[in-house]
């Protein structure tokens, strides 16, 4: 396994910190690629360019016609000013998937450059597609253009110790990990492998609007702005499930979505390397004590939602995904009792979180994957072996 210095581990928690409370929203993520910009400043090796969507490539190694890419988005969902009604009275589109029972009396921060308002969700405006709205008041009158973003209002990041279903271990709570917890492994990995002098070609792509229907994933796709030949790591934050696919269980190398079943070939070919790094399966085989893994990863379906690697799919391209199991999915807390209609209390919203063990072991497999991804993950080997050995028990 690749080593990373403690003080590099401090650093991408910092960047985590940093990243995951920018206000962002589908077509309004300049505050992210700015972060990113200031990112790239004095890493050299790092080559950046955009597509006319608005997305954007970053790479390290010698370029080729068979890219290891690693995706993930930009946007995250939130409001946009539609219209200013009065100096306090807002009318906010949202841009994004959210219960509209989590809207009520909800609290919220327009984000105006002279820093942010507080206001309040006060009632339902325009119900219609694409972008329903919701009015708001502000608590004071503020001076807001329209196309301003508007965020939950949540307290600062914090670490707390909680048992998200694989026991008691570092949990990150903070705005918006979906999908910019996975962004910041991306370019974590990135800087470790342009340290390492690679040379193998490794791109990070990142995607705009994925939250209103993964248009800027289409737009590289339909466009080819990717090599044909390229494979295609999507990343993700997916809805955890503590007794399938829990918090702190690790990283996931997820076979698919609500959707569609991703590339097998590249998908065995990710577990492969997660295999190398625990030194075995996400799980015992029934024949086998259970043994508690050093780095932990898991393998899922994950059918919570759908993802952009569908989207690479079906226009030709080989993809999978590895996700971070994510609790207060979109920001809708009790979820799970929300929608069986348990909930005892109102829904609110509440911040996304993430294990930090996870975010590690994402930036690991992610290493591992551009230093050494294997064609596929061996499994026809394995059964020529066992015709091999055992075909004289057929007369073979």
């Amino acid at each position: 396994m690749h080593e990373i210095p403690t003080t590099r581990r401090d650093e991408h928690h910092r960047w985590l910190s940093e990243v995951t409370v920018l206000p962002t929203a589908a077509g309004y993520e300049d505050e992210v690629l700015a972060w990113v910009d200031r990112w790239l400043e004095g890493r050299e090796g790092i080559t950046r360019r955009a597509d006319p969507h608005g997305n954007v490539e970053l790479s390290v190694g010698t370029p080729s016609d068979a890219p290891v890419y690693f995706t993930a988005h930009l946007d995250h969902p939130a409001f946009v000013v539609e219209r200013v009604v009065a100096p306090s009275v807002l009318e906010l589109a949202f841009r994004g998937g959210v219960m509209e029972a989590y809207f009520e009396d909800a609290a919220v921060l327009v984000h105006v450059p002279s820093g942010p308002v507080k206001g309040k969700v006060t009632g339902r405006g325009d119900q219609s597609e694409p972008f329903k709205s919701w009015m708001c008041e502000l608590a004071s009158d503020a001076d807001v253009p329209a196309g301003t973003i508007a965020t939950w209002d949540f307290p600062e990041p914090s670490v707390e110790t909680m048992d998200g279903g694989a026991g008691e271990t570092e949990v990150f709570f903070t705005n918006a990990c979906d999908d910019l917890a996975a962004l910041v492994a991306a370019l974590c990995a990135l800087d470790e492998l342009r340290l390492a002098g690679s040379s193998a070609d490794v791109r990070v792509l990142l995607t705009r609007a994925e939250e209103i229907g993964f248009i800027g994933a289409i737009g590289a796709s339909r466009d080819g702005f990717m090599p044909k030949d390229a494979r295609i790591i999507a990343l993700e934050t997916s809805r955890s499930f503590p007794h399938d696919s829990p918090i702190g269980g690790g990283p996931i190398v997820r076979v698919g979505d609500r959707v569609s079943v991703f590339s097998p070939t590249l998908t065995s070919a990710v577990a492969k390397v997660a295999e190398r790094l625990a030194g075995k399966s996400d799980h015992p085989l029934a024949i086998e004590k259970d043994a508690k893994l050093n780095w932990r990863w898991q393998r899922k379906l994950m059918p919570g939602g759908a993802c952009e690697a569908s989207v690479f799919c079906a226009y030709g391209y080989e993809s999978t995904c590895v996700c971070l199991p994510l609790g207060n999915y979109h920001n809708m807390a009790d979820l799970t009792a929300v929608q069986a209609g348990t909930n005892e209390t109102p829904p609110k919203v509440g911040r996304e979180h993430v294990a930090l063990c996870d975010f590690r072991g994402m930036v690991d497999l992610l290493i591992g994957c551009g230093q050494d991804l294997p064609a596929d993950g061996g499994f026809k080997d394995r059964v020529e072996k066992l015709w091999d050995d055992r075909k004289f028990v057929v007369g073979s």
